[in-house]
């Protein structure tokens, strides 16, 4: 039997306005472009989801209700992929306030009765696609994806960094767009 094809959910966690393609999203439509044409792919862009701040239930309550909402959608969303691709520019050497967001409610989700979320997240694949003023200052984050990757037993594929600033800066690394061009060939 042929092995299913993937599906690629990318996060896009840049906070720019509307309409203004910053270098992150840039880098990683172009990576996207090399996927095979039976890949799946899913963008959805954290700005336009509401992200209730994570509360702490985990040694009082114990458990935690299915989400509703936005949170259902995102946690649907996580569940079916088999790639998740971090699409986060380093903003104070982290993640941008929505991605981390994000990642907090995973510790909610791993306590929601029948969602199994450990165990179904380590059948995927985590990727960052990142862009800061130079490499050194995004290694904070990439750590830390590569850590929660980790926790949940998901296969670490990589980072793809580039060179951020104003919007086009990355268009001028060519070192950046020729590792577009082969990450996700080079990942599996």
């Amino acid at each position: 039997m042929p092995p299913m094809p993937s599906h690629h959910l990318f996060l896009l966690a840049s906070t720019r306005e509307p309409g203004n393609l910053g270098n992150t999203e840039t880098l990683a439509r172009r990576a996207a472009a090399q996927l095979p044409a039976d890949a799946q792919q899913t963008w959805l862009r954290l700005a336009d989801f509401t992200l209730a701040p994570f509360v702490d239930l985990r040694h009082t309550a114990g458990s935690y209700p299915a989400p509703t909402g936005d949170m259902a959608r995102l946690l649907d969303a996580t569940l079916a992929c088999t790639d998740l691709v971090l699409v986060a520019p380093v903003y104070w050497y982290s993640f941008p306030a929505n991605l981390k967001t994000y990642l907090d409610h995973w510790s909610a989700w791993m306590r929601v009765p029948g969602v199994d979320f450990k165990a179904r997240m380590a059948e995927k694949t985590m990727h960052v696609v990142t862009t800061s003023g130079d490499r050194a200052k995004a290694q904070p984050m990439l750590d830390s994806a590569q850590l929660c990757a980790a926790f949940l037993g998901m296969r670490f594929g990589g980072a793809l960094w580039g060179k951020g600033g104003p919007p086009g800066a990355v268009d001028a690394d060519a070192a950046a767009l020729a590792a577009a061009d082969s990450f996700f060939a080079s990942a599996k």
